[in-house]
């Protein structure tokens, strides 16, 4: 079992590489075995196809899981602090897997497929990030926003932030930048969707003076 995973791990970190410097459409499945120190016909007892592959990169390599993990930690947090490290961990994964970024934005547009797979991805995301936002509304933090809508602007915003620096303007974010761009962000987002009467932190309400 042990030897599975470690085979599984070897298939996945090599197919990364490749896929980040030649896209899924320029990669063969011999070259991310030969890159993985494995046959061919070892990659398909783990990966049905190169499709399934990539997907399993998007999958594994993206902040998606890295959002899972940090929900639990969250519910104990300033509302601000949340978000912050939301909108830290969120960059952090985009600036290091800017190349696979790059890619998969270029070959969305030629390839259906990937498209499709982008927007599964995308919209997996948008929901478990909004699962956030509905237990806040719940307990009466938020305003009555719509958890997804909240969660499409809140990582939309700073996605556009990232594409446009590192890829438009074709330079790489420094992290003063960075720790700005996040706090007017943030600033922003928080004035439009916490309650009025505020609330600091999870389950406590602001006094009135």
């Amino acid at each position: 079992m042990k030897k599975e995973t470690t085979t599984r791990d070897r298939i996945l970190e090599a197919a990364l590489k490749i896929f980040s410097r030649k896209g899924y459409l320029g990669t063969t499945t011999r070259e991310i075995a030969v890159g993985a120190c494995v046959a061919e016909v070892t990659l398909f007892r783990h990966f049905s196809s190169k499709e399934r592959l990539f997907e399993e990169v998007i999958s594994w390599y993206s902040f998606l899981p890295a959002l899972k993990g940090l929900l639990p930690e969250l519910r104990d947090r300033d509302y601000r602090d949340a978000l912050f490290l939301i909108a830290g961990r969120f960059l952090g994964i985009l600036k290091q897997r800017r190349e696979l970024v790059r890619i998969v934005q270029s070959e969305m547009h030629r390839s259906p497929r990937i498209r499709e797979i982008f927007y599964l991805f995308t919209d997996d995301m948008f929901k478990t990030l909004a699962s956030y936002f509905r237990e806040l509304r719940g307990k009466g933090m938020l305003r009555d926003v719509d958890p997804e809508y909240a969660a499409r602007a809140f990582l939309g915003m700073f996605f556009s932030y990232f594409y446009r620096e590192e890829f438009i303007a074709d330079r790489r974010i420094k992290k003063t930048e960075l720790d700005r761009a996040m706090k007017e962000f943030i600033e922003i987002f928080v004035r439009g969707t916490l309650q009025e009467t505020g609330h600091i932190r999870h389950g406590s309400r602001r006094r009135s003076s």
